[in-house]
């Protein structure tokens, strides 16, 4: 049996997309419009600019819960004991009670839809032993994630000195949590349920779960100082998006301008899973135990393009004639190249650069020349 080797597969247009940022007018300062799967930017205004993210802050709690559920540091049925300082938690709450005793999967349900402090709190102690602690472990964490506009104070997003972060900073944890941890659906599109048997109804503070057609979540927040922020996703067509506003004049223009993000991204972009034109080929072995080892695409393989360009591009596969031995498998073989045809004299802005890493790939590297007519992705040698 021939060996399957995966191909290293560059992707075309992965941030190589136009900049039409004067479609778009909004009301909030701050917001920025991100696809799920390949991290791309699709708009940005003032983006990396700090500001109180309110409750939206719970993304981020909501992560490190869901990371320890997926690790199995901890399970949806471990019950939780409501401490005198969880129990102290002004603002939205579920009214949880010092020694009162929930299950974590009723405690996450409670952030989710109504974004219980208490609730957010009570987590937050039970993994990591107090709030402070917890705390220093979302700072952590959003270190680890390149979030550098961000200092959290506290789980809450409760008004506290020095608690900000960025529309960007934002997107990258909402992202970190819809894209590794699909099951926190399950609780940010509730629109009504309840708790404690029934006695406590719950009703979702993010309004799109019920008026947006494919809505997925995520988080919503507000304070008088913060004023109307939210983290929104949907997805439409295999593509999930999100679209991060804040300090929003009033809720009803945060979500107008949610809906504003995600209606652009859903009518301008799609995401193409890409595979060859024909059949990709064997390449032959010198010197191995078998003949030759089979090329094949990586599971990386969704390109995401502007909708009136989907159909302007070409393929071209390069792979060696042959191979030495030995062939580790997982080892790359060759690329296969995406390239898109451009009106010559376009003006194409990639991050304010010609050449451009591409966040999340370092092994990939953008290179647009509009004078050519073509922009194409290249691997870097030995990444």
């Amino acid at each position: 049996m021939k060996r399957m080797f995966p191909m290293i597969l560059l992707f075309a247009l992965l941030l190589c997309v136009p900049v039409r940022a004067d479609e778009l007018t909004l009301d909030a300062p701050s917001a920025l419009l991100m696809e799920k799967q390949t991290g791309t930017v699709l708009f940005a205004k003032d983006e990396h600019t700090p500001r109180e993210p309110a409750s939206v802050t719970k993304v981020m709690t909501l992560l490190l819960t869901m990371e320890a559920i997926d690790s199995g540091a901890l399970s949806y049925d471990d019950t939780v004991t409501g401490s005198a300082h969880a129990a102290s938690m002004g603002g939205s709450q579920i009214w949880l009670k010092e020694g009162e005793q929930m299950r974590v999967e009723d405690l996450i349900k409670a952030v989710c839809v109504v974004s219980g402090n208490d609730a957010a709190v009570a987590l937050g102690e039970h993994l990591a032993g107090s709030e402070e602690a917890f705390v220093a472990r979302m700072n952590e964490r959003a270190k680890e994630l390149g979030m550098n506009d961000t200092h959290f104070v506290n789980c809450t997003g409760l008004p506290a000195d020095g608690h900000v972060t960025s529309a960007y900073d934002i997107a990258l944890m909402s992202r970190e949590l819809i894209w590794h941890h699909p099951d926190i659906r399950r609780f940010t599109t509730i629109w009504m349920d309840s708790l404690r048997g029934g006695a406590s109804m719950l009703v979702n503070t993010n309004k799109l779960v019920r008026f947006y057609p494919g809505a997925t979540g995520l988080k919503t927040g507000s304070t008088d100082s913060a004023k109307y922020c939210i983290s929104a996703t949907a997805e439409k067509d295999g593509m999930e998006l999100i679209a991060v506003i804040l300090g929003g004049s009033t809720s009803d223009k945060r979500f107008s301008d949610a809906k504003a993000l995600l209606n652009y991204g859903f009518a301008a972009y799609s995401l193409v899973t890409v595979t060859p034109e024909s059949p990709l080929p064997a390449v032959p072995v010198t010197l191995g135990t078998q003949k030759t080892v089979q090329s094949v695409l990586t599971s990386e393989n969704a390109l995401l393009l502007e909708k009136s360009r989907a159909n302007g591009l070409t393929q071209a596969v390069s792979l060696p004639e042959s191979i030495d031995a030995p062939v580790e498998e997982g080892e790359p073989l060759g690329t296969l190249r995406e390239i898109l045809d451009l009106p010559r004299g376009s003006v194409y802005v990639v991050q304010g650069a010609r050449e451009v890493l591409i966040p999340d790939r370092p092994e990939f590297v953008c290179s647009i020349d509009p004078a050519a007519g073509r922009m194409v992705v290249h691997l870097i040698e030995g990444m």
